[in-house]
């Protein structure tokens, strides 16, 4: 696979609520494909229909593909790229720490996040895998998984270029989410330059992004659910 970037996105103008849809959707398209994702696809292609048209586009196209594969095709592609490819890795703590010591205190950085919301993270998953944080996105809109989400900018559009690269209809995906979020700015973009460049971090010293601490606040919602 080449090491090329992509042109950032230009965002759209979403809503609260057409971003939750948005990042709820990708989150169930991003896992593991199996019965009962290929069972929800139709609700999943009513639901992004009312989006902005380039959001809703780059579902269609993202479906459309998939929708020409039969299951266990998907299942191959899926774990030949997510599960072989390092710059393809759903987690997103690895773009900014790789391998390295540094990443344990990433990760419980976006375990706080989780609880910050009021919820507890999948304990079959890192709270880092991507489907999880964006469900917590749009379940828990607001500033706590806004910061999450602008923490690891760079390595969403690390990911984007990749899969864009190998080719896989799972890049219109991370086009769908992308444009829901903020223009990158220039410090992300210099972070994003050095990732596709050189991979991720493979020493204890990391890239300088950000690791947030986040506030926990009360709730009686216990999980994110399912």
């Amino acid at each position: 696979m080449s090491r090329r970037s992509l042109p950032f996105l230009d965002p759209v103008r979403v809503t609260t609520g057409e971003r939750s849809v948005a990042h709820l959707a990708a989150a169930m398209l991003l896992d593991y494909p199996d019965e009962d994702v290929r069972a929800n696809v139709d609700v999943v292609r009513a639901s992004v229909e009312t989006l902005p048209r380039t959001v809703t586009a780059s579902f269609t196209a993202h479906l459309d593909a998939v929708a020409a594969m039969s299951l266990a095709e998907q299942q191959a592609h899926y774990v030949t790229t997510f599960d072989l490819r390092r710059r393809c890795a759903l987690y997103l703590t690895y773009y900014s720490s790789g391998d390295t010591r540094r990443r344990g205190m990433a990760l419980v950085t976006c375990r706080e996040a989780y609880r910050a919301c009021g919820f507890e993270p999948h304990d079959d998953e890192l709270p880092d895998y991507l489907p999880n944080i964006l469900e917590l996105s749009a379940r828990a809109p607001g500033p706590v998984t806004d910061a999450l989400l602008g923490t690891h900018r760079e390595g969403l559009e690390v990911l984007r270029s990749a899969l864009h690269s190998v080719p896989s209809p799972y890049a219109h995906l991370l086009d769908a989410v992308c444009r829901t979020l903020p223009a990158v700015d220039d410090a992300t973009a210099e972070r994003f330059a050095a990732l596709v460049a050189s991979g991720p971090p493979g020493e204890t010293v990391g890239l300088s992004a950000p690791l947030l601490p986040f506030p926990t606040f009360p709730s009686s919602r216990s999980e994110v659910p399912a």
